[in-house]
This record gives structure tokens, C-alpha cells and sequence, in this order.
């Protein structure tokens, strides 16, 4: 297969989005991303509750508030790309009717609706089941299908209830939420890996499966990684804020002009970082001179470390540390992370733009962070600007539907 022919991994496959804000979104936008048609389905009075996020792309550039009715919440515009957009009020009998048509013809569900409510719908798993025993239906939400009724589980919830926030902080400071939403952008990655591990089990059974994925679990696996209640009863602090202080030296150290990351847990990288000090005399000291009194003492080491990067710039610490083979870097603004070569050239960050205005400024978001031998990425040219932009598309196309039929459902208020 020649480099202008190669498919994306999952050419063939469609799914039914029924997702809505970003953790189900993004789901669905990575499985566009790796060659599944993605079919979004909004509610025809209002559509995904992104498209009202501030800030907005349009003919007068990026604002924070909407001035014209097709500008774009760059939310939006990240989140639905690829997909085609129809729109059904899933409170219609007829809009079931319709729903469970478009399931005959697919191969994957996803919904993140608050547990419960796509059944209430009636736009659940056993509905879909019956229309179509192959189909993999994903519930993403926030406690889990099952589970009793936890509330809204919006991100910044799930950081708090997971320890993620608390964990995040220094001793004896506020807790610190995990600046992008950690939550959001986890579950949807469980999410597709247990679709893609029901399409491999389909292929042995012919039979499809409910996924059932939530946020606060998803995040508190990444959390329960470390050992919590080993480190107290060991008397070590949990709480340390930009350093770990059971893998001393490592952490975030402040420059003069900024900060850097710096790891040196083994001996050679510990030595390396003294003699880039100046300090080579430090290896000697009974304080610093293995790994566990390094561990033992590591608050003063890392004061240590800070009186001296604190007298230099981020470039001058970089270059001393990269010069004894520790490792180390600068930490870099947002922006400048997203044009940085190697990922710009992976297609790891990728432009974004009005689609009749552009934009005025370089706008990039995520592509997809999978390179393939063998298969490309990336999304097909359809983004749903409009809610039930593709409707007719879509109910032709997919379903066969015709003209006087749309018209109906239109009329009636279906989509």
C-alpha cells in the first residue's frame, strides 16, 4: 500500500454519537480521527452544550462573546471535527424510530449522558441491542451506568473527589486543580480502548457488548498509581507541591527567569546535577550521598537546588544540566508547546480554523498522538457548524429516507 493510498485504521466503521461537552466528544473525535464515520446527533433546540464555550472564531477574529450568528466556539469547532451533524429530539417517539435506523446501520454507540437517562430515553443499550445485536455501546459518565446518583460530574468534580486536586498541592496549601481537565480527556482514552477491545472480541463472537466507563474511576486509577498510605506510614509527606520528594531530586526548580524540570533520582544523575552546581562535593555529603538519604533529606536538597538555579537563567541551568547528561527541561507556556517541531511534524498538534474565515491568529488543537507504518490519521473535511447540518445527507444517504419524509420529521419538530 503506497503513502497516497493508505486508509485510516477503522475505514469502515460508523458510530453513533449521542456525546455531548468534551469527555464523550472526545471519545468520538478520536474515533474519527482514526477513520471511523462519526454521526453526532444534537438536539435540534440548542445542540451540544460546547457550542456556547467562550472563546469564539468568526469574521471579526477570535472574541469572548458571540456578535454574529455564525461565529464558532472554538470549543466546538475542535471537538466536532470530522463528524457529520444531524439532529433529533430524542424526547419524540418518532426520533427513537429514527435513532434506532441509524443503529441498524452501525457499529458503535457512545453517550455520556447522566446514568440512567439514555435509557429513560429509551435510547439505551437494550434498545440498541435489540435493533442491532452486533452494536458496542459506550456509556461514559461519571460514576459509572450502574451507579447510584453522584450529581453533575463535571471535571473540576472528579479532580476533587478522585485526591487528584488534593494531591496536586504543597504541604499546608489549597488544594491545586490540574490546569487542563484531566478528567475529561481520561475516560474518553479508557472509553476507546474498551470499544476497540469489544470490536476485537466481536470479531471472535459475532456479538457486540455495553461499555460501561466513568470519569471518577478512570481518574482514581491514575491516583491510586502511587501509594498513598504506604508514604504515610512511612512518615513521608504526600503533599509536595512541584517536587516528588520520594524520587529527590526531582521536580520543578525556579530560575531567575522561569523554571525547569529536572530529574536526577540515580547516582550518576544525582553526581551530574552537583558537578553542573558546582557542588561535586555534595556526592560526599552523608546527607546526599545515596539514594535514600537523598529521599531522607530531601527537603534540604531541594532548598539547595533552588538557591543556585535561582541565580540563573532557565537557558544557563538547561545548558549545565543537558551538558552532565541530566535530564532537564524548560517549562514552556502552552503555546509554545504546541508548535514545537516534533510534534507539529507528528501531527500531534494540528491547525484549526473557521471554515469561511479562518482565523486571525494560529489556532492548533489535538490530532491524533498515534503514528501508524502502515495507516494514516486524520479527520474527514465535515465539521456540523450548524446543528443538523447533514441531516439530509445523513437520513438519505444512510437511511434512504426520502425528500417528503424529511420534510415530515422536519415539520414535526423530529429533527
Amino acid at each position: 500500500m503506497t503513502e497516497a493510498t493508505r486508509e485510516r485504521p477503522l475505514e469502515g466503521l460508523r458510530v453513533i454519537d449521542l456525546t455531548r461537552a468534551l469527555a464523550g466528544p472526545y471519545a468520538t473525535l478520536l474515533l474519527a480521527g482514526l477513520g471511523a464515520e462519526v454521526i453526532k446527533v444534537e438536539d435540534p433546540k440548542g445542540g451540544d452544550l460546547a457550542r456556547d464555550n467562550s472563546p469564539y472564531v468568526g469574521r471579526d477574529g477570535i472574541t469572548v462573546e458571540r456578535k454574529h450568528d455564525d461565529d464558532v466556539s472554538i470549543s466546538h469547532l475542535t471537538r466536532a471535527r470530522g463528524k457529520l451533524g444531524v439532529s433529533l429530539n430524542l424526547k419524540s417517539p418518532e426520533a427513537k424510530e429514527v435513532f434506532l435506523d441509524l443503529v441498524r446501520t452501525a457499529d458503535i454507540v457512545v453517550e455520556n449522558f447522566t446514568a440512567g437517562t439514555a435509557d429513560r430515553l429509551g435510547v439505551g443499550y437494550e434498545a440498541a441491542k435489540a435493533a442491532n445485536p452486533r452494536i458496542i455501546y459506550c456509556s461514559l459518565s461519571g460514576f459509572g451506568a450502574t451507579a447510584p446518583e453522584g450529581g453533575k460530574a463535571m471535571d473540576i468534580i472528579i479532580q476533587a473527589l478522585s485526591g487528584a486536586m488534593y494531591a496536586s498541592g504543597g504541604p499546608g496549601e489549597p488544594p491545586v486543580r490540574i490546569g487542563i481537565p484531566i478528567a475529561d480527556m481520561l475516560a474518553p482514552v479508557f472509553s476507546v480502548i474498551g470499544i476497540l477491545s469489544a470490536l476485537e472480541q466481536r470479531h471472535r463472537t459475532g456479538v457486540g457488548q455495553h461499555i460501561d466507563v466513568s470519569m471518577l474511576g478512570a481518574l482514581t486509577s491514575f491516583v491510586a498509581i502511587e501509594n498513598w498510605s504506604a508514604m504515610a506510614a512511612a512518615g513521608m509527606q504526600a503533599r509536595t507541591g512541584l517536587t516528588v520528594q520520594r524520587l529527590s531530586p526531582f521536580g520543578v526548580f525556579e530560575c531567575a527567569d522561569g523554571y525547569v524540570a529536572v530529574v536526577a533520582v540515580h547516582e550518576k544523575l544525582a553526581q551530574g546535577l552537583f558537578r553542573a552546581m558546582g557542588r561535586p562535593e555534595l556526592s560526599d555529603d552523608p546527607r546526599f550521598s545515596n539514594r535514600d538519604s537523598r529521599v531522607a533529606n530531601a527537603v534540604v536538597l531541594e532548598e539547595t537546588i533552588n538557591g543556585w538555579s535561582r541565580q540563573h537563567s532557565v537557558a544557563h541551568v538547561v545548558a549545565a544540566l543537558e551538558a552532565q547528561g541530566v535530564p532537564v527541561a524548560p517549562v514552556r507556556h502552552p503555546e509554545d508547546a504546541l508548535i514545537d517541531p516534533r510534534v507539529v511534524a507528528r501531527h500531534e498538534a494540528v491547525p484549526v480554523a473557521h471554515p469561511s474565515y479562518g482565523s486571525q491568529v494560529d489556532l492548533r488543537t489535538a490530532g491524533i498522538p498515534i503514528v501508524f507504518s502502515d495507516a494514516d490519521t486524520g479527520f474527514d473535511d465535515v465539521t456540523p457548524i450548524q446543528v443538523g447540518e447533514h441531516n439530509d445527507r445523513v437520513l438519505t444517504t444512510t437511511l434512504g429516507y426520502d425528500a417528503e419524509r424529511i420534510a415530515a420529521l422536519r415539520e414535526r419538530g423530529v429533527i
